[in-house]
C-alpha cells in the first residue's frame, strides 16, 4: 500500500478508536481556545499526570485572558513553580497583554494565534484544529512517532525539515468537522498505545496499514539526529538560615531560569570551607555547617552536580530575602532545582 493510501485511511480508522478509548483529561471539556492554549503549553515537555493538578490549579486562580494579564509576576511563578521552563509561563502572559491590547478577543485565525509569544507551528496547529475545526495539523513527539512508524520513514524527526513534511503530507486527510478530533486521535495514539519502548501493536487501530509492524522494525524507530552532550557544572548551593528563615536571592534576568527566586549558589568546587567563607564574604557570622546534601538537576542541555551545605548564621546579611516556610510555601517560587534543598523548611 502505498503513503497517500495509508494517510487516507487515518480518519476512518482513528476517530472510531479515539471516540472508544480517549482519556477523560479536564481540558477536553470544552473547545474554549483559552483552556487548550494554557493545557498545550503546560504539556510541552512535562507529562500528562504532571500537568492535571496544574491546570485545574491554575483555571481557578486565573480564569481568562484579562486575570492572566493582571497578574503579579510573583503570583503566576507561584502557580506555575514546579512545572519548570519558567519561559513558558512569562510568554503566557506576554500573549494575553497583547490579546487584552487588541481587543481581548482570542484570535481565531492560524496567522493570529501563531504570531502570539509563545506559540509555535505546534501549538497554533492545536489551537486552531481543536477549537476552530481548521485542517491545521499539531506535529509534536507523539505525532513524529506514529507517522514515522506507520510509513516506516527513516527520515530523522528531531529536524524542522521532518516536522513540515509531516505537517504537509497529514493536513490534506483532516476530515471536515471533526479536524480537532483527529488533531487529539493522533496525539493520543502515540501517548497510550504507539508509545516509544513497548507499542501495543496488537491492540492499535493502525496495525494492519502499519509498515513499520509489517516489517517488524518498530522498535527501530523513529529516528533521531546526535545529541548534543549535557555540559556538567559542579555547583556549591547554601541553605543559609536565621531563626529558622532561608536566605534567598534573585537570578539574572537573562539566561537560565531567568529572574527567578534561587538559593545562594556558585559555580566552584564545594567544600566546607568555600561555604563559610561565601557567609563571611557577605556580612554573615556562620555559626555551624549543620549538614551537607548533594542533588543533580538535569537541564536540557546541562546537568547541575550540586552539593548543598546548611548553615546556621548568626545574622542577616547581604543582599537576601529571608523566607520563612510559610512565604516559601505561599509567596516564593523556587525551581526544582532549588526548591528539592526546601522540603523540610
Amino acid at each position: 500500500m502505498r503513503k497517500n493510501e495509508i494517510l487516507q485511511k487515518l480518519p476512518s480508522l482513528l476517530l472510531p478508536w479515539f471516540d472508544a478509548h480517549h482519556r477523560d483529561l479536564p481540558w477536553r471539556k470544552n473547545k474554549d481556545p483559552y483552556r487548550v492554549w494554557i493545557s498545550e503549553i503546560m504539556l510541552q515537555q512535562t507529562r500528562v499526570e504532571a500537568v492535571v493538578g496544574y491546570y485545574d490549579r491554575f483555571l481557578t486562580a486565573l480564569p481568562d485572558v484579562r486575570a492572566l494579564a493582571n497578574v503579579q509576576e510573583t503570583e503566576l511563578f507561584k502557580l506555575w513553580e514546579g512545572l519548570g521552563y519558567y519561559s513558558r509561563a512569562r510568554n503566557l502572559q506576554k500573549a494575553a497583554r497583547a490579546i487584552e491590547d487588541a481587543g481581548g478577543a482570542f484570535p481565531s485565525d492560524y496567522d493570529g494565534v501563531r504570531a502570539l509569544p509563545g506559540i509555535g507551528d505546534y501549538t497554533a496547529g492545536a489551537i486552531c484544529s481543536i477549537c476552530f475545526e481548521m485542517p491545521t495539523p499539531a506535529v509534536d513527539g507523539n505525532v513524529l512517532r506514529v507517522y514515522t512508524r506507520l510509513l516506516c520513514d527513516e527520515r530523522p524527526i528531531d529536524t524542522d525539515r521532518m516536522k513540515a513534511a509531516v505537517k504537509d503530507d497529514l493536513a490534506p486527510v483532516y476530515p471536515s468537522g471533526s479536524c480537532g478530533q483527529f488533531t487529539q486521535s493522533l496525539m493520543e495514539l502515540g501517548a497510550i498505545l504507539c508509545t516509544p519502548k513497548s507499542p501495543h501493536c496488537d491492540v492499535c487501530p493502525l496495525a494492519a496499514v502499519c509498515l513499520a509492524r509489517g516489517a517488524g522494525r518498530q522498535s527501530e524507530l523513529p529516528k533521531k539526529g546526535e545529541k548534543r552532550a549535557r555540559r556538567v557544572e559542579e555547583r556549591m548551593v547554601l541553605r543559609i538560615l536565621c531563626d529558622g528563615d532561608l536566605a534567598l536571592c534573585r537570578r539574572e534576568n537573562k539566561g537560565l531560569l531567568a529572574g527567578l527566586w534561587q538559593l545562594p549558589n556558585e559555580l566552584c568546587t564545594p567544600s566546607p570551607a568555600a561555604a563559610l567563607a561565601f557567609c563571611e564574604a557577605h556580612g554573615m557570622k556562620p555559626k555551624t555547617i549543620r549538614r551537607e546534601l548533594h542533588r543533580t538537576h538535569v537541564f536540557t542541555h546541562i546537568e547541575w552536580k550540586m552539593t548543598c551545605y546548611e548553615i546556621e548564621v548568626e545574622a542577616r546579611g547581604g543582599d537576601f530575602v529571608f523566607a520563612s516556610a510559610e512565604e516559601l510555601d505561599k509567596v516564593y517560587a523556587l525551581p526544582t532545582a532549588f526548591r528539592i534543598f526546601c522540603e523540610d523548611i
